[in-house]
């Protein structure tokens, strides 16, 4: 059976490749050749044309493709009191590339800010569809893992537990503002999961100086203290990749794991699950999937390249995943985003918008119309 709630059974993780008129008017506002409200005019109208081609491919869910921002995550973290952006000696490094030398670190308390620019962008969004809008923001735990005890400051935080409390009551305020904004279906981008899976991501944090045993639990505490209070009627998903950046990765490793405590001890409602290649491992994990409404939205379709998947491979893998939890509690999407930065995957719009309508084809074919 097709879903009336979210998930869907065909959804999509958040980001969309960046329209050229977008890009164009990026470039222009970086040089100074036009101002904010300029910039922002484009955005609304690539926004807008984005919602349509999102409905009229079939989704039954519309995100604003973050078509706002530069960086999956760093524009909504910079934006919470107590955490600055900052120019760093060096990017993020994926396998062959890196991104811009940006990161962030924590200087003050944390508290999520009455007028949070997401705010306005989610309402933006509500307002110009007639389907299901969804919002997607960086976890809390993306505020510790990369950078660790090194980017949270001493001076404010001496003890890394009252940091995990506070970024937990940030994001219970975050949860209940876009609620009262009218968002229903919410989604935490968290990465730090699977690298958690990953044995030279865990060595990683080690050199940084931090200790990754026992992470899983205080992740575990503080994502379901900010949910805690989450209403009745609001979704609250997350989503987990190995890294996303032109069409490049980072992290390797099956949800072994973490699969435990994240599918059954973490208080989400759905869990979008990378599987379009083998360094996501096997589909054994699903089996401590609780019985009962949580979804996982299995990630089938690569999102970066533009090679369309045959439809009876995808529907093989979805029968081999019924062998650990039962179908009613599948989805299907994307395996990540199209352009988790302005930079965007390496294929073509034509090409997404092939991958858009195949999923919602598949799902019609696997779950009825």
């Amino acid at each position: 059976m097709q879903r009336t709630k979210p998930p869907f059974r065909a959804d999509q993780v958040g980001s969309f490749l960046r329209t050229e008129p977008l890009k164009e008017a990026r470039a222009k506002f970086e040089k100074g050749d036009i101002t904010a409200a300029q910039l922002k005019a484009v955005e609304d109208e690539e926004i807008k044309k984005l919602i349509k081609k999102q409905e009229d491919a079939g989704m039954k869910l519309a995100t604003d493709g973050e078509f706002r921002r530069s960086f999956w995550h760093f524009d909504f973290l910079a934006g919470l009191t107590g955490v600055e952006l900052f120019e760093h000696t060096e990017g993020i490094q994926f396998h062959g590339k890196a991104t811009k030398a940006r990161n962030i670190r924590t200087v003050s308390k944390l508290d999520f800010p009455d007028d949070h620019p997401f705010l306005e962008h989610f309402r933006f969004l509500k307002a110009n569809t007639n389907v299901v809008p969804k919002m997607t923001i960086p976890s809390p735990t993306v505020l510790h893992f990369r950078g660790g005890r090194r980017w949270v400051s001493k001076d404010v935080y001496p003890d890394l537990d009252q940091f995990y409390h506070d970024a937990a009551k940030t994001y219970a305020k975050a949860v209940q503002s876009f609620y009262d904004a009218g968002c229903r279906y919410l989604q935490f981008d968290d990465t730090v999961w699977a690298y958690l899976c990953s044995p030279a991501e865990l060595a990683q944090s080690r050199e940084r100086g931090d200790e990754p045993e026992g992470l899983q639990q205080k992740y575990r505490d503080m994502i379901n203290l900010a949910l805690k209070d989450k209403p009745a009627d609001m979704v609250v998903t997350m989503h987990a990749c190995r890294g996303n950046f032109r069409s490049t990765f980072i992290s390797s490793g099956g949800y072994e794991p973490v699969a435990e405590v994240l599918l059954g001890q973490v208080n989400f409602d759905g869990y979008f699950l990378e599987y379009d290649t083998d360094r996501a491992g096997g589909f054994e994990p699903l089996r401590f999937l609780p019985k009962g409404d949580k979804q996982v939205v299995l990630g089938l379709i690569t999102s970066k390249s533009g090679t369309l998947e045959k439809k009876d491979d995808v529907k093989r893998r979805i029968d081999e995943a019924t062998k650990f939890a039962p179908l009613e509690q599948f989805c299907l999407s994307p395996q990540c985003g199209f352009a988790s930065t302005e930079e965007g995957n390496i294929l073509t719009e034509d090409q997404q918008w092939a991958k858009m309508r195949e999923i919602v084809e598949l799902s019609e074919e696997v779950w009825g119309k």
